[in-house]
């Protein structure tokens, strides 16, 4: 039963966690519109499982991740760069010829790996995973057991994959409800991408940072 509670939580907490705005899951469903449902998947497997191995890591090490306060801080402006990234590539592939893609999109790299990779370089789960975890270890519903960490770790992955999906099939539908073409599509995308971009910077700039929230869970 306690494992039952562990799983739900975990899997709550990284569904709702995931479905505010970002930059792997609009890539997400950028990729279902401008490739197809399978790569999207592969995509999202791919960001779940970087996030899922992060996460175990650091409750393995949190002594030394909550030390790495620096690190965290230039991951924020690498994340930022990508959105911003993602967003240029949108609105340049929207001025092309109708079909054009995302040139962060316009390679041949297993989707898969791409996930991976784009997940581990926007790290910024893990302070949010911190600040969670700190809580339900407070309220003694998570404990410090491997059994405990791997129930939790695979409910995290779950939740986000769950979420990712809402992205990917609910893209799908809102454009051919709307019979959008790709151009139009990109232009969405672009600004979707910018909107993102703009939260992102807001949350750098005004809101506590990743390494605030590594310093005040130490404190705690």
């Amino acid at each position: 039963m306690a494992l039952v509670k562990v799983f739900f939580w975990g899997m709550t907490i990284s569904f709702l966690g995931t479905l505010p705005l970002s930059t792997l899951n609009i890539a997400a469903m950028q990729i279902s519109l401008q490739e197809d449902i399978h790569n999207a998947m592969y995509f999202s497997l791919g960001t779940l499982m970087a996030e899922m191995i992060l996460v175990r890591i650091a409750l393995m090490g949190i002594n030394w991740v909550r030390k790495q306060k620096i690190v965290f801080k230039w991951f924020e402006w690498i994340t930022l760069i990508i959105i911003i990234t993602f967003a240029a590539g949108s609105f340049i592939a929207a001025t092309k010829d109708n079909g054009a893609k995302n040139i962060m999109l316009n390679n041949t790299m297993n989707r898969f790996a791409l996930g991976m990779i784009m997940s581990a370089l926007t790290p910024m789960h893990i302070p949010f995973w911190f600040g969670w975890s700190t809580v339900l270890f407070t309220k003694k519903i998570l404990k410090p057991s491997k059994v405990y960490y791997n129930v939790y770790v695979i409910a995290i992955g779950c939740g986000t994959f769950l979420a990712n999906c809402i992205f990917i099939f609910g893209g799908k539908l809102i454009v051919s409800k709307l019979n959008a073409n790709q151009n139009m599509l990109n232009w969405i995308l672009g600004a979707i991408f910018a909107l993102t971009a703009v939260i992102q910077l807001f949350k750098i700039l005004w809101n506590k940072d990743a390494s605030e929230k590594l310093g005040a869970i130490e404190k705690n």
